[in-house]
Protein backbone atom coordinates (compact mmCIF):
# COMPACT_ATOMS: atom_id res chain seq x y z
CA UNK A 1 0.00 0.00 0.00
CA UNK A 2 3.04 2.13 0.63
CA UNK A 3 3.61 2.00 -3.00
CA UNK A 4 0.89 3.81 -4.19
CA UNK A 5 1.62 7.08 -2.18
CA UNK A 6 4.93 7.37 -3.56
CA UNK A 7 3.47 9.81 -6.07
CA UNK A 8 1.40 12.03 -3.54
CA UNK A 9 4.16 12.18 -1.08
CA UNK A 10 7.29 12.97 -4.09
CA UNK A 11 4.55 15.71 -5.03
CA UNK A 12 4.46 17.46 -1.64
CA UNK A 13 8.10 17.54 -1.62
CA UNK A 14 8.30 18.92 -4.56
CA UNK A 15 5.45 21.72 -4.30
CA UNK A 16 7.00 22.85 -0.91
CA UNK A 17 10.38 22.92 -1.50
CA UNK A 18 13.24 22.69 0.63
CA UNK A 19 15.04 19.53 1.18
CA UNK A 20 13.44 15.96 2.63
CA UNK A 21 14.57 13.04 3.53
CA UNK A 22 12.20 10.60 3.85
CA UNK A 23 11.68 7.10 4.80
CA UNK A 24 7.94 5.10 5.58
CA UNK A 25 8.31 1.55 6.53
CA UNK A 26 5.18 -1.37 6.85
CA UNK A 27 6.99 -2.82 9.74
CA UNK A 28 4.74 -6.07 9.14
CA UNK A 29 5.38 -6.71 5.32
CA UNK A 30 8.34 -4.21 5.54
CA UNK A 31 6.96 -2.41 2.30
CA UNK A 32 8.91 0.55 2.30
CA UNK A 33 9.07 4.04 0.57
CA UNK A 34 12.37 6.09 0.22
CA UNK A 35 12.87 9.49 -0.86
CA UNK A 36 17.00 10.46 -0.01
CA UNK A 37 16.85 8.29 2.87
CA UNK A 38 20.50 8.65 2.96
CA UNK A 39 20.94 12.53 3.26
CA UNK A 40 22.86 13.69 6.40
CA UNK A 41 20.53 16.10 8.15
CA UNK A 42 21.54 17.67 11.37
CA UNK A 43 19.40 15.67 14.11
CA UNK A 44 18.12 18.46 16.74
CA UNK A 45 16.21 16.42 19.36
CA UNK A 46 15.56 13.50 17.11
CA UNK A 47 19.09 12.50 19.06
CA UNK A 48 17.63 11.87 21.83
CA UNK A 49 15.88 8.69 21.01
CA UNK A 50 18.97 6.68 20.65
CA UNK A 51 19.89 8.49 23.85
CA UNK A 52 16.78 7.28 25.45
CA UNK A 53 18.24 3.76 24.10
CA UNK A 54 21.46 4.18 25.66
CA UNK A 55 20.18 4.59 28.81
CA UNK A 56 17.83 1.76 28.98
CA UNK A 57 20.94 -0.25 27.78
CA UNK A 58 23.15 0.95 30.48
CA UNK A 59 20.28 -0.07 32.83
CA UNK A 60 19.79 -3.35 31.59
CA UNK A 61 23.45 -3.81 31.76
CA UNK A 62 23.34 -2.96 35.59
CA UNK A 63 25.59 0.18 35.51
CA UNK A 64 22.34 2.11 36.60
CA UNK A 65 19.18 1.53 37.61
CA UNK A 66 15.98 4.07 36.35
CA UNK A 67 14.68 4.39 40.04
CA UNK A 68 18.39 6.30 40.71
CA UNK A 69 17.95 9.78 41.56
CA UNK A 70 20.21 12.62 40.25
CA UNK A 71 20.13 16.00 41.83
CA UNK A 72 19.62 19.08 39.20
CA UNK A 73 22.32 21.65 39.53
CA UNK A 74 22.16 24.99 38.76
CA UNK A 75 24.95 23.96 36.13
CA UNK A 76 23.09 21.47 34.28
CA UNK A 77 20.42 24.12 33.34
CA UNK A 78 19.84 25.41 29.81
CA UNK A 79 17.76 27.00 27.70
CA UNK A 80 15.65 26.08 24.70
CA UNK A 81 12.77 23.23 25.41
CA UNK A 82 11.52 21.75 28.92
CA UNK A 83 10.48 22.72 32.48
CA UNK A 84 13.79 21.92 34.45
CA UNK A 85 15.72 25.18 33.26
CA UNK A 86 12.61 26.67 35.28
CA UNK A 87 13.43 23.97 38.95
CA UNK A 88 14.86 25.11 41.86
CA UNK A 89 18.47 23.13 41.83
CA UNK A 90 19.08 20.40 44.57
CA UNK A 91 15.83 18.88 43.48
CA UNK A 92 16.11 15.63 42.98
CA UNK A 93 14.37 13.24 39.92
CA UNK A 94 14.95 9.89 39.13
CA UNK A 95 16.36 8.95 35.78
CA UNK A 96 13.41 7.38 34.90
CA UNK A 97 11.39 10.55 34.50
CA UNK A 98 14.30 12.63 33.41
CA UNK A 99 14.34 10.18 30.44
CA UNK A 100 10.77 11.06 29.85
CA UNK A 101 11.25 14.89 30.19
CA UNK A 102 13.75 14.11 27.49
CA UNK A 103 11.57 12.87 25.18
CA UNK A 104 8.27 14.03 25.94
CA UNK A 105 8.75 17.86 26.30
CA UNK A 106 12.18 17.61 24.37
CA UNK A 107 13.87 18.87 27.71
CA UNK A 108 17.65 20.18 26.74
CA UNK A 109 18.85 20.19 30.89
CA UNK A 110 17.08 16.21 31.08
CA UNK A 111 18.99 15.57 27.86
CA UNK A 112 22.45 16.87 28.94
CA UNK A 113 21.75 15.16 32.32
CA UNK A 114 21.53 11.87 30.33
CA UNK A 115 24.80 12.68 28.32
CA UNK A 116 26.61 13.51 31.58
CA UNK A 117 24.90 9.77 33.52
CA UNK A 118 26.15 7.56 30.21
CA UNK A 119 28.64 9.04 28.13
CA UNK A 120 28.96 9.47 24.63
CA UNK A 121 30.25 6.12 23.81
CA UNK A 122 27.68 4.69 25.14
CA UNK A 123 25.36 6.65 22.71
CA UNK A 124 27.16 6.08 19.53
CA UNK A 125 27.24 2.16 20.83
CA UNK A 126 23.57 1.69 20.56
CA UNK A 127 23.80 4.06 17.48
CA UNK A 128 25.84 1.40 15.83
CA UNK A 129 24.19 -1.64 17.51
CA UNK A 130 20.92 -0.07 15.92
CA UNK A 131 22.06 0.58 12.19
CA UNK A 132 22.97 4.02 12.39
CA UNK A 133 25.66 3.70 10.13
CA UNK A 134 25.94 7.44 8.46
CA UNK A 135 24.48 9.28 11.48
CA UNK A 136 26.78 10.70 14.35
CA UNK A 137 26.58 11.97 17.86
CA UNK A 138 29.18 14.52 19.73
CA UNK A 139 27.50 17.19 21.74
CA UNK A 140 25.21 18.40 23.92
CA UNK A 141 22.49 20.36 23.97
CA UNK A 142 22.14 23.80 23.64
CA UNK A 143 25.50 24.08 24.23
CA UNK A 144 27.94 25.00 21.59
CA UNK A 145 31.80 24.25 22.19
CA UNK A 146 33.90 27.14 20.36
CA UNK A 147 36.28 24.38 18.77
CA UNK A 148 33.59 21.56 17.20
CA UNK A 149 34.80 17.94 16.63
CA UNK A 150 31.63 17.51 14.67
CA UNK A 151 27.98 17.86 14.83
CA UNK A 152 24.98 15.18 16.13
CA UNK A 153 23.99 14.13 12.33
CA UNK A 154 21.31 11.52 11.07
CA UNK A 155 19.31 10.45 8.16
CA UNK A 156 16.01 8.91 7.49
CA UNK A 157 17.44 5.51 6.67
CA UNK A 158 19.13 5.55 9.75
CA UNK A 159 16.61 7.04 12.55
CA UNK A 160 14.34 4.24 10.64
CA UNK A 161 16.59 1.55 11.55
CA UNK A 162 16.79 2.60 14.78
CA UNK A 163 13.02 2.51 15.22
CA UNK A 164 12.65 -0.66 13.72
CA UNK A 165 14.72 -2.11 16.08
CA UNK A 166 12.67 -1.02 19.47
CA UNK A 167 9.32 -1.58 17.83
CA UNK A 168 10.69 -5.64 16.91
CA UNK A 169 11.89 -5.95 20.60
CA UNK A 170 15.89 -6.18 18.85
CA UNK A 171 17.62 -4.35 20.77
CA UNK A 172 18.44 -4.65 25.17
CA UNK A 173 15.66 -6.38 25.76
CA UNK A 174 11.95 -6.87 25.02
CA UNK A 175 10.87 -5.17 28.20
CA UNK A 176 13.54 -2.41 27.39
CA UNK A 177 11.48 -1.34 24.37
CA UNK A 178 8.22 -1.78 25.56
CA UNK A 179 9.31 0.44 28.29
CA UNK A 180 11.10 3.16 25.53
CA UNK A 181 7.83 2.92 22.67
CA UNK A 182 5.22 3.79 26.07
CA UNK A 183 7.52 6.66 26.70
CA UNK A 184 7.46 7.81 22.72
CA UNK A 185 3.56 7.79 23.01
CA UNK A 186 3.50 10.42 25.71
CA UNK A 187 5.07 12.47 23.40
CA UNK A 188 3.40 16.29 24.11
CA UNK A 189 4.48 17.74 20.61
CA UNK A 190 2.18 16.99 17.63
CA UNK A 191 2.16 19.47 15.93
CA UNK A 192 3.30 17.62 12.69
CA UNK A 193 2.37 13.96 11.49
CA UNK A 194 -0.63 13.29 13.26
CA UNK A 195 -2.10 17.18 13.14
CA UNK A 196 -4.74 16.63 10.62
CA UNK A 197 -5.59 13.05 12.14
CA UNK A 198 -8.92 12.52 14.06
CA UNK A 199 -9.73 12.64 17.46
CA UNK A 200 -8.01 9.42 18.53
CA UNK A 201 -10.33 8.26 21.43
CA UNK A 202 -13.83 6.52 20.75
CA UNK A 203 -17.19 8.12 22.04
CA UNK A 204 -17.14 4.71 25.05
CA UNK A 205 -14.26 5.26 27.86
CA UNK A 206 -12.09 2.50 27.22
CA UNK A 207 -12.46 1.99 23.12
CA UNK A 208 -9.49 0.82 21.74
CA UNK A 209 -8.02 4.40 20.10
CA UNK A 210 -8.36 5.15 16.15
CA UNK A 211 -4.33 5.33 16.06
CA UNK A 212 -1.20 5.95 18.05
CA UNK A 213 1.73 7.62 17.74
CA UNK A 214 5.55 7.07 19.48
CA UNK A 215 7.39 10.04 18.50
CA UNK A 216 9.96 12.46 18.98
CA UNK A 217 10.28 16.15 16.73
CA UNK A 218 12.86 18.14 16.39
CA UNK A 219 13.60 21.36 15.87
CA UNK A 220 15.69 24.64 15.16
CA UNK A 221 15.83 27.33 12.68
CA UNK A 222 14.71 25.68 8.97
CA UNK A 223 15.34 22.50 10.53
CA UNK A 224 11.93 20.33 11.47
CA UNK A 225 11.68 16.90 12.42
CA UNK A 226 9.05 14.05 13.21
CA UNK A 227 10.62 10.88 13.57
CA UNK A 228 8.26 7.31 15.28
CA UNK A 229 6.10 4.64 14.95
CA UNK A 230 2.42 4.85 13.71
CA UNK A 231 0.11 2.30 14.66
CA UNK A 232 -3.72 2.36 13.27
CA UNK A 233 -5.96 -1.15 13.31
CA UNK A 234 -3.35 -4.12 12.67
CA UNK A 235 -0.96 -1.89 10.87
CA UNK A 236 2.57 -0.35 12.58
CA UNK A 237 4.43 1.76 10.09
CA UNK A 238 7.67 3.69 11.03
CA UNK A 239 7.83 7.21 9.88
CA UNK A 240 10.67 9.12 9.74
CA UNK A 241 10.30 12.55 7.75
CA UNK A 242 13.11 15.24 8.04
CA UNK A 243 13.27 18.53 6.66
CA UNK A 244 16.27 21.43 6.50
CA UNK A 245 15.33 24.75 4.53
CA UNK A 246 11.71 25.63 5.13
CA UNK A 247 10.14 27.58 8.22
CA UNK A 248 8.64 25.06 10.77
CA UNK A 249 5.24 25.62 10.63
CA UNK A 250 5.41 25.34 6.07
CA UNK A 251 7.23 21.94 7.34
CA UNK A 252 5.20 21.00 9.34
CA UNK A 253 2.28 21.24 7.07
CA UNK A 254 3.74 18.51 4.43
CA UNK A 255 4.35 16.05 7.34
CA UNK A 256 0.65 16.62 8.57
CA UNK A 257 -0.75 15.99 4.65
CA UNK A 258 1.57 12.92 4.85
CA UNK A 259 0.11 11.67 8.23
CA UNK A 260 -3.38 12.24 6.70
CA UNK A 261 -2.43 10.53 3.79
CA UNK A 262 -1.06 7.14 5.85
CA UNK A 263 -4.35 7.39 7.77
CA UNK A 264 -6.61 7.28 5.13
CA UNK A 265 -4.64 4.23 3.55
CA UNK A 266 -4.23 2.12 6.74
CA UNK A 267 -6.69 3.71 9.10
CA UNK A 268 -10.42 2.52 10.25
CA UNK A 269 -12.76 2.57 6.81
CA UNK A 270 -15.72 4.31 8.90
Amino acid sequence: MLSGLFAPVSELLEAAGGEWGVYLEDLQTNEKLAINENQRFYAASVIKVPIMAAVFAEAYAGKLALGDKLKLRQEDLVGGAGVLQHMTPGTEFTVYDLVTLMIIQSDNTATNMMIDLVGADSIRSIMRKTGMENSSFYNKLMVVPAELEGYNEITAADIASHLRYLATGKVISYDSCLKMIAILKQQQHRDRFPFLLPDPDGEIIGMVPKWEFANKTGSVTKITHDVGIFYTGPHAISVSLLNKGLAQKDAASVMARIGRLLYDTYGPKT
